[in-house]
């Protein structure tokens, strides 16, 4: 009993001393930050190391405490052996006393092993149960370990414990489990810190097709603002119409003020507009959020943190390389990129992720970090090939396709100036930011796109059509 309470006592102090210790932990991160989840990490191989070393030094200690408990049971095995000789020497008559008192010998000897088994699955229960403790605590967030150990060791103390200490044990453990319902929930929206790569490091990739005689070099600008007035809802009419919450995550709207699920052509052309000239057409695309920032975090679909409005928003009109461009017709409906890229693959993938100064290289499934001084990029580029009849199709791609990588259009569809979205933002410098996108895609960078209806007036794109064709820049 004595050994027991021996073993106990570092037991307990180590209990004590790590309710200290995780008392002055750090706090939470912010919310789904992806450069906080990579230290996280960090911090919780370093203590999931401690704890290892702890646990060894304990299997340790009690494996000596047992090598002892053998080596006195075989000292005590080797004297009553030499005292039976000794009794036995003394001659015939008392070998009646002899044999009774080897009798008892053995029997003592029986419950002295008995004990000692006893004793060795006492220890070995132990050291399987800490091992136990041990796994569980390895498959669990590190907030729930050190809570766990210190309940499990708590549990095994016999000693009374001040119940002061007891009520901060309990808030130690609801914090814990605090912290692990959140880094959980983190761990399954995305982006991941792999997602995510310095711009300096990208080789230039951009290639642009040379302008062949016969070709439209000029462009036209929409100017529309960049969503000052907050016009955003999480629907998408061309995608899903007459739903509510279609999207699944938020959209910007610039242009037409009153786009929503269950917009039409007769109420988009009765609206006003945030765009000059008359144009009524609407240009919308998934909105930007910065992770450092507690907001939203209670979204339904994982869209979480602080929406950023772009610091630059361009909607540019630009001719075909070696033709010249037709009129749109009005109401068309284009989309570019796939909101599920990232489970339907890349063959309709069209996100183009650079920064300000170094336009000449893109990437499409990382978000680039961008050096001091220079603004996120978003480039979205819409197929530009019309069928010349359809506004719209079924999977809204195949009435307007994209040019080959010399520009031309496939045969049996003209030329119509091809929309390029220009969005550039002002994020964190770290890898906290990331697009709206549907749950199960973890917003990966890939899933970018954008929607665009054609509402302008009919002079409008007449104009637009003219600056094109004749090289100028409206």
């Amino acid at each position: 009993m004595k050994r027991m309470k021996r073993l106990y006592t570092p037991v307990i102090a180590f209990t004590l001393v790590a309710g200290v210790l995780s008392g002055a932990g750090p706090a939470a991160a912010d919310h789904c930050d992806p450069a906080e989840q990579g230290q996280q990490n960090q911090q919780q191989n370093r203590q999931q190391d401690q704890n290892q070393q702890d646990q060894n030094q304990q299997n340790q200690q009690n494996q000596q405490d047992q090598q002892g408990q053998d080596q006195g049971q075989q000292q005590n095995q080797n004297q009553q052996d030499q005292n039976q000789q000794d009794q036995q020497g003394q001659g015939q008559d008392q070998q009646a006393q002899d044999q009774n008192q080897q009798g008892q010998n053995q029997n003592q000897n029986q419950q002295n092993q008995q004990n000692q088994q006893d004793q060795q699955g006492q220890n070995q229960n132990q050291n399987q149960n800490q091992q136990d403790q041990q796994g569980q605590q390895n498959q669990d967030q590190q907030g729930q370990q050190n809570q766990q150990g210190r309940q499990g060791q708590n549990q095994q103390d016999p000693a009374p414990q001040d119940p002061g200490e007891q009520d901060q044990n309990q808030d130690q453990q609801g914090q814990g489990q605090d912290e692990q319902g959140e880094e959980e929930a983190c761990a399954d929206l995305g982006p991941f810190p792999q997602d995510f790569v310095d711009i300096r490091q990208v080789q230039p990739n951009v290639q642009t097709p040379r302008f062949q005689r016969g070709g439209s070099r000029g462009a036209f600008v929409s100017r529309c603002g960049r969503n000052q007035n907050g016009h955003r809802n999480s629907d998408n009419f061309i995608v899903a119409p007459g739903v509510s919450n279609g999207a699944h995550h938020v959209h910007d709207y610039v242009g037409n003020l009153s786009t929503d699920g269950f917009s039409t052509d007769a109420s988009l052309a009765a609206a006003g507009t945030t765009c000059a000239f008359g144009d009524r057409s609407t240009y919308f695309w998934p909105v930007m959020r910065d992770r450092t920032a507690d907001v939203n975090t209670q979204d339904a679909d994982g869209n979480v943190g602080q929406i950023l409005t772009p610091r630059v928003a361009t909607m540019q009109f630009r001719g075909n390389p070696v033709a010249r461009v037709t009129a749109m017709p009005r109401f068309l409906r284009l989309i570019t990129g796939d909101a599920k890229a990232a489970t339907n693959g890349g063959a309709n993938a069209r996100a183009q992720w650079t920064c300000s100064g170094f336009t000449n290289r893109v990437l499409t499934d990382k978000y680039p970090l961008c050096p001091r001084g220079s603004l996120l990029m978003r480039i979205l580029d819409f197929p530009s090939c019309w069928d010349g009849q359809n506004t719209d199709s079924a999977n809204h791609r195949t009435h307007v396709l994209f040019p080959d990588g010399n520009g031309a259009c496939p045969a049996g569809t003209r030329p119509i100036p091809q929309l390029r979205m220009t969005l550039a933002y002002s994020v964190p410098r770290t890898a906290s930011f990331a697009v709206d996108a549907f749950p199960e895609q973890l917003h990966n960078p890939v899933t970018d796109h954008a929607d665009f209806a054609n509402v302008m007036p009919d002079r409008l794109m007449r104009f637009a059509v003219d600056c094109i064709n004749r090289g100028r820049r409206c």
